[in-house]
């Protein structure tokens, strides 16, 4: 029998099964809802619920209730948490391997254009739009719109990103969505349900991502907190999202 030293990491057990990995490439990519997962690993339903089960289980995927279709669920991967017990993995081989810093975000972009979609643009999208721009420094070319949007951005919004980030979005205003169209973008990035549903295509070879980030607006207690955490979910999409587009080859000249 292994000693604890010589077990098997919980990591490598889970990720190691194909189905399950596939699952993990799959919902690395961006949110999908079983029956887009069923479809894109070519297993039966039952097959991919019960994998769905050990990963979140495992911890490394979590699943939100679908604010389009309230019977429907996506499901998310933790990429912090899979980082996390990857390094763990490498070091229980050798310590050689104990987890370094992460490199610095490049500093020479490709050309791309990205769009952030939420329903009122006035506090998800906007917020995306704010910390992509600020985190590769205006090297990327970064818009946000709303599928309905509001008269004003959300004053809550508005304060988390001055307070927290020290971004200032005085005089940004809701853009409707319908003012791009035939407009090309490299990625299409929804963060909302509802909104994923009615957003239109940006080209053939524009890339399609989904983040299925609860409302802020629409917390129960409807205070300062739930955009504070919406906030935070965003930017650490974002940062996940940065290796993504250094590597992206343009789309358009």
């Amino acid at each position: 029998m292994a000693s604890p030293s010589q077990a098997t990491p919980a990591f490598l057990r889970l990720a190691a099964h194909p189905l399950r990995w596939r699952l993990l490439t799959e919902l690395a990519i961006g949110d999908l809802r079983v029956r887009e997962l069923t479809a894109l690993v070519r297993a039966p339903q039952n097959l991919v619920s019960y994998h769905l089960r050990l990963l979140r289980d495992g911890g490394l995927v979590t699943a939100t209730r679908s604010s389009f279709d309230g019977r429907d669920s996506y499901y998310r991967l933790d990429l912090d948490r899979c980082a996390h017990a990857l390094a763990d993995t490498g070091t229980a081989l050798h310590p050689a391997l104990r987890r370094t810093a992460a490199p610095d975000a490049p500093q020479d972009w490709p050309r791309l254009d990205v769009l952030f979609v939420c329903t009122g643009n006035s506090a998800r999208s906007p917020i995306a739009e704010a910390l992509l721009r600020h985190r590769t420094a205006g090297r990327v070319t970064v818009t946000s719109a709303g599928s309905r949007p509001k008269p004003d951005l959300d004053p809550r919004a508005v304060d988390v990103l001055r307070d927290r980030y020290g971004i200032d979005l005085a005089g940004r205003r809701p853009r409707d969505l319908k003012t791009l169209r035939g407009r090309r973008f490299d990625y299409a990035i929804t963060l909302c349900d509802k909104a994923r549903e009615v957003c239109p295509e940006f080209g053939d070879r524009s890339r399609r991502v989904h983040w299925s980030v609860p409302d802020p607006s629409a917390a129960r207690d409807g205070d300062r907190g739930a955009f504070e955490r919406a906030a935070a979910d965003i930017d650490a999409r974002v940062r996940q999202l940065l290796p993504v587009l250094a590597e992206t080859t343009e789309a358009h000249p």
